[in-house]
């Protein structure tokens, strides 16, 4: 719990510097084809700006605004309990979004004007920063709450040790997770450099096909990272389930039927080769963090699917239980 909260202090850290350096950056970098003020208000008639600031403002005051925000939202959460904190992330993905879509806008709409007059209203941007934000305040909300669900599946399996011998009328569940603190670090600096070089592009601040290559190398690599950066591992009546990332999708399911033997082994990266979801001589490894991994052997298969999950001898023995024992009533 202590690596959790760590990871997450350290992701809403890189968030809010992030941000703060896009949205003071990019007027600066833009300023040769910026006017000296820039256009950042519109009327509700449309067209003509209404109200303009220097570029040094524009610089400087969304960033202020920003810093001041994030720490009106996080300092109270992060002081909170664990449940509060959880959510920390839930306003800061859509805050972040609005702040820098709102700036790339004005940076678009004043570009290569001679004059902030002649900047026109960027309805179209508005719009499409809106949706944005919505979406990911809904996939924020999405990943904390299968998080408390996953935290709340660990405390109740853990009544009582799980046996070979299950006794008759009773349902065991056995729930585990791990995930990497350095695959998310790595994820969410990718995708902050995913999300400047979106930024440019929408402000119009570079040649867009460099800028739609690192938007695309960036994006793929830091979805990759988020979602092999984290693994559940759940036994029940149902077998094993695997899945992966905050939402838990992709998965893997096994039958009790469909599995030959389960077995605890001690794994290391240099075995398996490297972080992830790897593949070897040894079969299948989703490999977060060295030491024991849960190893199982589906049925007619010659390779095995391992994952590196902490208590792994007692979702063996409860899986290699519900095997023997066959389907329950």
């Amino acid at each position: 719990m202590r690596d959790e909260a760590t990871t997450r202090r350290t992701t809403a850290v890189v968030w809010t510097a992030g941000v703060t350096a896009v949205l003071a950056g990019m007027p600066l970098l833009a300023r040769d084809r910026l006017p000296d003020r820039l256009a950042t208000h519109w009327g509700l008639n449309g067209g003509a700006p209404d109200g303009s600031m220097p570029l040094w403002a524009a610089s400087l005051l969304p960033a202020l605004i920003w810093l001041v925000t994030a720490a009106a939202v996080t300092v109270p959460l992060m002081r909170a309990g664990p449940a509060a904190r959880s959510w920390t992330t839930v306003p800061l993905l859509p805050m972040g979004i609005v702040l820098t879509g709102a700036q790339a806008s004005v940076i678009r709409s004043n570009l290569d004007r001679a004059d902030w007059h002649e900047a026109r209203q960027p309805t179209a941007w508005v719009v499409a920063i809106l949706v944005a934000a919505v979406v990911a305040g809904v996939a924020g909300w999405l990943i904390v709450t299968r998080r408390r669900g996953a935290a709340d599946a660990d405390t109740t399996s853990g009544e009582g040790t799980p046996a070979l011998d299950i006794p008759k009328g009773r349902r065991l569940v056995w729930f585990a997770r791990t995930s990497n603190p350095w695959l998310r670090l790595l994820a969410a600096g990718t995708g902050l450099v995913a999300a400047g070089a979106l930024v440019a592009l929408v402000g119009g601040l570079a040649a867009p096909g460099a800028l739609w290559a690192l938007f695309a190398g960036c994006a793929l690599a830091s979805l990759a990272c988020a979602v092999f950066s984290s693994v559940q591992a759940r036994v029940s009546e149902r077998g094993l389930e695997v899945s992966f990332g905050p939402l838990g999708w992709p998965g893997r399911r096994w039958a009790p039927d469909d599995i030959d033997t389960a077995r605890v082994e001690v794994r290391r990266p240099a075995q398996v080769g490297g972080w992830g979801y790897r593949l070897s001589g040894l079969g299948t490894t989703v490999m977060l963090r060295a030491g024991e991994c849960l190893v199982v052997r589906p049925r007619g298969r010659r390779s095995d699917f391992a994952v590196s999950v902490d208590d792994a001898e007692r979702g063996a023995a409860l899986l290699n239980a519900l095997r023997t024992k066959g389907p329950r009533d």
